[in-house]
């Protein structure tokens, strides 16, 4: 009997001793494979580097980090990926995705599983406009991103230029899938009510291999200034077929995607890409005072990956999977509900953040305090041009110098 009681307890107490050196499981959702690959793998390595910097300062609630990868190449693979992860692998948390077709799949299922999801970098606004409970967005929006693009329009290619506003022509052309089409509505919705002229507007496939009819569209209405929502496979093309139709407008402005890659500079070429304007999550040439910690972050991506980032799609991650840590740490447990009551105490200022992003969630769980800024490709690197306090570079154009 005595004996039976020893070995009870003594495997009571190995129990034990592994349930403390027990890791936690988190999900890693995003596109690893695929024509979206380059992208997803950018902004993974932002909550790859949040999660090895925890891991070093003694983990999370006193347990290390185990980051479970999950490859999801379009909305289908992201349901299964979902589905895995949060019955197969048992993550307590899933962190995505950068695609908002992924991230929109892939949310619904978690919230079905009651396992948190923390998006650092889908943009489209009906993420988090479905009432979920236990889906939280650190990033800015699409609305957020429109509303940014017709801001460059009235407060930086109409100023450089010297004319009205309402008196250039302007044409939206975007990706038609989730991402692509929510953000041209926002535009075509926010242009109408400050009266800008638009002349075109123009969906396509991100698949696409030839947007030569598009770009003839464009020169024949005499588009001044072109508003592009797209991923880095679509830019590059529309480029080279602009290039190669002779078309040439006042000011080309990206909503993120392919605008803000170093690739895509390297295939386009410097030459082409000088002047192009972007609207995109923080890149790495901004006023630090409103970004602390951004230059360690840059430092510390070098050393980790050999290679500078390739765009802001790893700050964003590494700085909303930070606030997001944070409020795990604090948490009564890992439970979904304590998990939201955390999350929904966040209270950071803009401005205290490496991306410049402050954190306060609605009840939606979207983040009020995620900005977007303006910048501008110039001697091959995307510098901040506005706001005037963000700035690094005053706004130029190769026509108009």
């Amino acid at each position: 009997m005595s004996k039976i009681k020893g070995g009870a307890v003594a495997a009571v107490a190995l129990t034990m001793s592994f349930s403390a050196m027990a890791d936690i499981n988190v999900g890693a959702l995003y596109p690893f494979s695929g024509g979206l690959a380059l992208l997803g793998n950018e902004s993974f390595r932002g909550l790859e580097i949040a999660i090895e910097e925890r891991n070093a300062n003694g983990g999370l609630r006193g347990e290390q980090i185990k980051l479970v990868k999950s490859d999801a190449v379009d909305a289908g693979q992201a349901v299964g990926a979902a589905r895995k992860l949060t019955s197969i692998e048992g993550v307590d948390v899933i962190f995505g995705s950068f695609s908002s077709s992924i991230s929109f799949a892939a949310t619904q299922v978690a919230e079905l599983a009651a396992v948190p999801y923390f998006e650092l970098g889908a943009i489209s606004d009906n993420i988090t406009d479905r009432n979920m409970k236990y889906v939280f967005r650190s990033n800015p929006t699409a609305k957020n991103f429109a509303e940014g693009t017709i801001d460059a329009i009235f407060k930086v290619v109409a100023p450089t230029y010297g004319v009205d506003a309402k008196d250039l022509k302007v044409a939206i052309i975007h990706e038609d899938a989730l991402y692509g089409t929510t953000v041209s509505q926002f535009q075509k919705d926010i242009a109408k009510e400050k009266g800008l002229n638009v002349v075109q507007t123009l969906p396509y496939s991100a698949k696409a291999v030839d947007l030569s009819s598009l770009v003839l569209r464009l020169k024949g209405a005499g588009a001044d200034v072109v508003l592009q929502t797209s991923y880095q496979n679509d830019t590059t093309l529309f480029f080279r077929q602009m290039r190669e139709a002779g078309f040439k407008p006042k000011a080309l402005i990206g909503a993120g995607g392919g605008y803000s890659m170093k690739d895509t500079v390297k295939v386009v070429g410097e030459k082409n890409m000088e002047g192009v304007l972007d609207v995109d999550f923080a890149q790495y040439l901004m006023n630090e005072a409103g970004a602390p910690g951004i230059k360690e972050f840059q430092a510390t991506y070098k050393e980790r990956y050999g290679e500078e980032p390739r765009s802001g799609h790893s700050l964003i991650n590494y700085s909303g999977a930070k606030i997001f840590l944070d409020a795990l740490e604090k948490a009564a447990s890992l439970k979904a509900d304590d998990v939201r009551e955390a999350v929904m105490a966040i209270d950071l200022p803009i401005g205290s953040t490496a991306a410049g992003i402050g954190a306060k969630m609605n009840e939606n769980g979207q983040n009020i305090r995620a900005n977007a800024a303006i910048m501008q490709w110039q001697d091959g690197e995307l510098k901040t041009v506005y706001p005037e306090a963000a700035a690094v570079a005053a706004p130029k154009f190769p026509q108009h110098p």
